[in-house]
């Protein structure tokens, strides 16, 4: 019996994941599998990736062969350089980190909000400020050019009562 080890598809349409499963080659891509060895998310950023080493190194060994996208996620996790025995058999994968407590998270989010809308508000009264100064500006130069205009036409008036 030839024994693969290769991924069955899980989830719905546009938004697969994926199992490592161990299985007869003959057997459907998503049928019965002789043994569940890991797990593969795509979706994730980074993708999730949880393989039973111990498990992958034993079928391995009595000779199942991995398939070319199995085969790139042992890669990832080290599993491949160990069972060839290469260098590098901590693998390149980087578990995602969630070491936040959802309560935190969401403080921290509220936290934000509120410095937001506090930064809009000062931003508000800043530009309100600023056009109360341009209209206050604006009126004393037009009280400036009305004067002016006045003192002129009283001039203007005064040059015409004399003659």
């Amino acid at each position: 019996m030839a024994v693969k080890i290769r991924l069955k598809r899980l989830g719905k349409i546009r938004s697969p994941h994926y199992r490592l499963i161990v299985t007869d080659s003959r057997k459907k891509r998503d049928g019965r599998a002789i043994e569940e060895i890991g797990k593969y998310n795509p979706n994730q950023s980074p993708s999730f990736i949880e393989i039973d080493s111990e498990r992958a190194q034993y079928w391995l060994g009595v000779g199942a062969q991995p398939s070319e996208q199995v085969t790139a996620l042992f890669k990832v996790t080290g599993d491949w350089q160990k069972f060839k025995g290469l260098p590098g058999a901590e693998g390149t994968y980087e578990a995602p980190v969630n070491n936040r407590d959802p309560k935190e998270a969401i403080e921290a989010a509220e936290k934000d909000a509120a410095d937001k809308r506090a930064a809009a508000e000062k931003a508000k009264k800043a530009e309100e400020e600023a056009a109360k100064k341009a209209e206050e500006e604006a009126a004393k130069d037009s009280d400036e050019e009305s004067k002016e205009s006045n003192e002129a036409s009283e001039a203007a008036a005064e040059g015409e009562q004399e003659n």
